[in-house]
């Protein structure tokens, strides 16, 4: 199992999983269908499928373009707002691509809706991954958008969690950010530390910083570890699903303090978001 990272737009990651055997590929929300189909095109794959992690435009909006230009082309999701979805998929439903084997996890927390993927190959030294879009990223996780702080929290702590401590494949480049806010959580946590000055180097190299493994995050991510003490006494809470939520409203203004966005900016991202309804055509 070969995975192809692509950057694309302002911080997203695209990504194009290659079964080696038989030179088929899956897409993993395109955002951006003519950079994916220059890589298919300098691999030699067969693309057959494209997994969304959800709906939000910058996962989701190539799907219709490269639907058009792949005809009979799979574009598969746990959501009906998915652009251009094919078969809507449950959660606990696996899949096959060649050696390749997918099980879909439904993980709401930033959307209802959104589903990530673990893809291990059986008999195969390369470990596991799983693919978690805005579920889970580099030391921390989406934005709450639409679901209760529990159902987060059984996301990344049972869906998430429970998986082999191997290979993270995120949706975003948030690392540097979620690594400073993981150090104004736990200011004491080496681990913390050290990724953060791993992550500034790799900025300054232009390089990305995915993936990460599930047994780092757990070292670093605070949203991994509602359960510590110290993450708890940061938020004064004790419930793991009120530590969550005090976390994801703290993380929300330490990023706002971070980067103020204009009025014009913030329609438009409620707008792509989904938060806003576009007018009615008559």
């Amino acid at each position: 199992m070969k995975v192809k990272v692509i950057p694309v737009l302002e911080d997203n990651y695209m990504y194009l999983v290659i079964e080696e055997r038989t030179r088929e590929a899956v897409a993993v929300d395109v955002a951006v269908p003519k950079r994916l189909l220059e890589i298919v095109g300098r691999e030699g794959v067969s693309l057959t499928t494209v997994l969304t992690t959800h709906h939000h435009w910058d996962h989701a909006r190539g799907n219709a373009e490269l639907a058009r230009l792949r005809p009979g082309l799979a574009v598969l999701g746990a959501d009906e707002r998915i652009c251009a979805l094919t078969r809507r998929l449950v959660h606990g439903e696996e899949l096959r691509f060649g050696a390749i084997h997918v099980r879909c996890l439904l993980t709401p927390g930033h959307t209802s809706g959104h589903m990530s993927y673990f893809l291990w190959e059986e008999e195969c030294p390369d470990p596991p991954a799983v693919f978690s879009g805005d579920a889970l990223s580099v030391a921390g996780c989406g934005l709450r958008l639409e679901s209760t702080a529990q159902q987060m929290y059984e996301s990344l702590k049972e869906t998430l969690g429970s998986l082999p401590p191997e290979t993270v494949f995120c949706g975003h480049e948030h690392t540097l950010g979620n690594l400073e806010f993981a150090q104004k959580v736990e200011p004491g946590n080496d681990h913390v530390r050290a990724k953060l000055s791993w992550a500034k180097k790799r900025d300054e190299d232009d390089m990305p910083t995915v993936p990460s493994t599930l047994s780092e995050e757990l070292l670093y991510n605070p949203f991994l570890r509602v359960a510590e003490e110290p993450v708890r006494k940061f938020t004064g809470k004790a419930a793991p699903a009120e530590v969550l939520e005090a976390l994801c409203k703290e993380r929300a203004s330490f990023q706002r303090a971070a980067e103020p966005v204009q009025p014009q900016a913030r329609a438009l991202l409620a707008l792509q978001w989904g938060l806003l309804g576009t007018p009615r055509q008559k």
